[in-house]
């Protein structure tokens, strides 16, 4: 298994809603595929936003990686109708 940090920030100019870290957990299985290997998720409120921590059952760190950044393209759209953005940390 293997861990991946996200970082979710609001984007510049944006508004931000009240969005909890429930609805980021929700949104992010909402958008998984089998492919990505999501195991776990752990969400928790932040002061630049919201820390998002992924398990993933995946041979390497780089595989890893890849599957996250695929989920958070998919994701684009959905955060950024929240006021968010997410980067690998």
């Amino acid at each position: 298994m293997r861990m991946v940090r996200v970082r979710l920030t609001s984007a510049p100019g944006a508004h931000v809603s009240a969005m909890g870290p429930e609805l980021i957990q929700d949104l992010l299985w909402a958008h998984a595929v089998p492919d990505d290997g999501l195991e776990h998720i752990r969400v928790r409120c932040a002061p630049h936003g919201m820390d998002v921590v992924l398990f993933l059952s995946a041979p390497g760190d780089a595989s890893a990686l890849q599957a996250v950044d695929l989920l958070l393209e998919r994701l684009r759209g959905p955060l950024a109708r929240h006021g968010y953005t997410g980067l690998v940390a």
